[in-house]
């Protein structure tokens, strides 16, 4: 079974709905509100409960996308939302981690600094999101983000902590931020390539619901 782009039909023509009431962009929902549940728990120091939480967030990111693949229910407010919803939950989760010295420093500064760049460049680009095609580096980037900080929570429990599952939710994180760098780096690049297209083309950035329209050519 794929992970990677699970449920997707070879050689299906997909219906881009334009309603917001797909199963999808609910559990996107869900994911949005499990956000301060998760914050109030780790303030709390329940890291075990916490865990849960998180664990069921992060699975969130790959239901919705099987969902909506499988079931035909791509949306155009889902091409947003949801990675919208990435965004602000690697960005409050890790965060919240630190701020309560759960992950170390280093964590929020690799995702944080560069989603402030991108954020940035997007805006005075595109005046909002440039619709490019997350790559398949930004997806495992964020699969190994999305594991590695409920398996940093479930290392500071009182049976696992000062374990091997420490070392190893580090390492996952590391590598989670490592690529979380390189994917930002990557987007950017794409994010100005694309504008330079669009000048090329006689079309400003700002001007891209035009280009996605077809305005383009």
């Amino acid at each position: 079974m794929r992970f990677i782009g699970a449920g997707t039909r070879e050689g299906f023509e997909y219906t881009l709905h334009e309603t917001f009431w797909t199963i999808p962009n609910v559990i996107t929902v869900v994911r949005f509100l499990l956000l301060p549940v998760f914050f109030w728990l780790v303030a709390d120091g329940a890291y075990l409960a916490a865990f849960w939480v998180l664990a069921v967030l992060s699975a969130t990111d790959w239901v919705d996308g099987y969902i909506a693949r499988r079931f035909d229910q791509l949306s155009v407010i889902g091409q947003w939302l949801d990675p919208l919803a990435d965004r602000l939950s690697l960005m409050i989760v890790t965060i919240t981690l630190v701020v309560f010295s759960v992950a170390p420093l280093w964590v929020v500064l690799a995702v944080v600094i560069p989603d402030l760049v991108l954020l940035l460049n997007v805006v005075v680009l595109f005046k909002g999101s440039p619709q490019l095609t997350v790559s398949v580096l930004g997806k495992i980037r964020t699969a190994c983000l999305l594991v590695g900080a409920p398996l940093i929570l479930l290392a500071r429990t009182p049976q696992l902590e000062d374990t091997v599952l420490t070392l190893t939710a580090e390492l996952v994180l590391a590598a989670g931020c490592l690529m979380h760098i390189a994917a930002s780096i990557d987007y950017l690049v794409k994010a100005h390539g694309k504008a330079r297209q669009l000048r090329r083309r006689g079309i400003r950035p700002r001007d891209r619901a035009l280009w996605a329209n077809g305005a383009g050519g």
